[in-house]
C-alpha cells in the first residue's frame, strides 16, 4: 500500500515528539548521572541533547514545507536512579529512532520526496553515532 502524504506527516510529527523527548531526557540524564567513569559520557549526553533539538528543527521545517503543522507534544521520557539504567534508556531510544528513521526514509523515497529523504538520512547518521557512543560506554560497565 502506498504511503499517503498525510500518513507521512503524522509519522514525521511523531518523530518530532520523540526528538523533543530525547533532548529533555538527555539533559536530565546528563545532570543526574553519577560516577567518575561516566564523566566523558556526561558531556557527550549534552551534545546529544543539542543534536536532538537540531533534529527537531529540521523535522519542523520539513513538516511545514510538506504542508503540515509541527507538533508541540512531547513523547514519553524515562529516568532512573541508576546511571547504567539511564544510559540503557537512552540506548533504547536511539534504537527506536534508528528504526523509525529507516521507515521514514523508505516512505520519503516512495513519495519521491528526495530532499526530505536527504534530511532524514543526515538525522539517521547522527542517531547511529549516538548509539555507538552509548554502546561504547555501556560495554565498559
Amino acid at each position: 500500500m502506498m504511503t499517503s502524504r498525510e500518513t507521512l506527516l503524522q509519522e514525521l510529527n511523531k518523530d518530532l515528539e520523540w526528538e523533543y523527548a530525547s533532548a529533555i531526557q538527555y539533559v536530565q540524564h546528563a545532570a543526574t548521572i553519577t560516577g567518575s567513569r561516566f564523566d566523558s559520557i556526561q558531556k557527550e549526553l549534552l551534545i546529544h541533547a543539542q543534536e536532538e533539538m537540531e533534529h527537531a528543527v529540521m523535522l519542523s521545517d520539513q513538516i511545514t514545507f510538506l504542508g503540515g503543522v509541527p507538533s508541540l507534544e512531547v513523547e514519553k521520557r524515562e529516568t532512573s536512579f541508576s546511571s547504567v539504567d539511564m544510559l540503557q534508556q537512552d540506548l533504547t531510544g536511539e534504537d527506536q529512532a534508528i528504526t523509525r528513521y529507516r521507515e521514514r526514509i523508505a516512505q520519503a523515497e516512495e513519495l519521491r520526496e528526495y530532499g526530505l529523504r536527504r534530511v532524514l538520512e543526515n538525522i539517521l547518521i547522527q542517531e547511529e553515532e549516538h548509539k555507538r557512543d552509548l554502546d561504547t560506554v555501556l560495554s565498559d560497565t
